[in-house]
């Protein structure tokens, strides 16, 4: 046997206890499996998306109730929670629409397939829905 089979790297099974806490995913890997956790997150909080829909257009005294869900809560819920699950909620309709955007132009532009391409489309996908999350946020939470 050659030094050069003995240097060859062993490919095995990931084991999900020992092997994923060290295991670096590349910036494509987030983005799919975000992508997947947004999409169950806003199916999941699909009721409250349809009750603030309802609540904000039903007539002036519900959209007064809507207004103050967000300062002074509803029931034991405070208002501070609710805005941190309508921030979560934009981050993950943002951060779907723009993986989304960037799966189907992969899809029909064939020459934007490449290892670049996805690492760079990737990191300003991620980049971007954080950016718009932090900007819509902080006009969520009153500072502008």
């Amino acid at each position: 046997m050659t030094d050069l089979a003995k240097k060859r790297p062993e490919f095995r099974n990931i084991n999900a206890l020992t092997d994923l806490p060290s295991y670096r995913l590349p910036a494509a890997g987030w983005v799919s499996i975000l992508h997947r956790v947004s999409g169950v997150l806003m199916f999941l909080l699909m009721p409250f998306i349809i009750w603030m829909f309802d609540t904000s257009v039903s007539s002036e005294l519900s959209f007064a109730k809507f207004r103050a869900a967000f300062n002074v809560g509803i029931g034991f819920v405070p208002g501070f929670f609710i805005k941190l699950v309508v921030l979560s909620l934009i981050w993950a309709y943002l951060h779907h629409l723009i993986a989304g955007v960037r799966h189907l132009w992969m899809d029909v532009s064939h020459a934007a397939v490449s290892k670049e391409f996805g690492r760079t489309s990737a990191l300003v996908t991620l980049g971007l829905s954080i950016l718009l999350t932090l900007v819509l946020g902080a006009k969520l939470f009153g500072l502008y």
